[in-house]
């Protein structure tokens, strides 16, 4: 069995939040792959890059999505550059699953960021680093995506129950 709904985004825009508030509203778990894989490596995302890279952090977060992917029966929540990986993204498609990308504008993800300091992959410039990877990764996200979610001037609360909505008639059709 996979996950109901697979949550995919930039840092900031809110996928853990929602995640486990899409979650509750389902009456499901949640699970977020970067707790995943602090789970399975024993130690947590930022010691994952500073001591191996984001290499082998992204080999390890693959692994964990596509074992999510099989037993996981909730709200699954991506780290960003999960689908960055062709075989995530692969995964994802075999799965069947609605995935959707939440996006927010960058201002609206330095807000929510803040410093950065811990995520690996924005430390430096938050900023300047937000922007560059949005860029990045927008196709990425497009190629996974089954619909878009705004969450810019929106709680967690208002974006999980759209989720929800848009949710109810793909179940009623399966």
């Amino acid at each position: 069995m996979s996950p109901r709904v697979v949550l995919v985004g930039m840092p900031g825009t809110g996928k853990s939040t929602t995640g486990r508030r899409l979650a509750r509203t389902l009456g499901v778990p949640f699970a977020d792959s970067d707790t995943l894989v602090e789970r399975q490596a024993g130690r947590s995302v930022s010691e994952i890059f500073a001591e191996a890279g984001e290499a082998a952090f992204r080999e390890l977060e693959a692994g964990v999505i596509r074992a999510a992917l099989v037993d996981f029966t909730g709200v699954l929540a991506l780290g960003g550059g999960a689908v960055t990986d062709a075989g995530v993204r692969g995964a994802l498609a075999d799965a069947r699953v609605p995935v959707v990308l939440l996006q927010a504008s960058v201002p609206t993800l330095l807000a929510r960021v803040g410093d950065g300091q811990h995520r690996p992959l924005l430390s430096a410039d938050p900023q300047t680093r937000l922007a560059e990877l949005a860029a990045d990764r927008e196709a990425d996200y497009a190629r996974c995506a089954t619909w878009t979610v705004l969450t810019d001037r929106r709680t967690p609360g208002q974006v999980a129950a759209q989720i929800a909505a848009q949710l109810r008639p793909q179940a009623a059709a399966q």
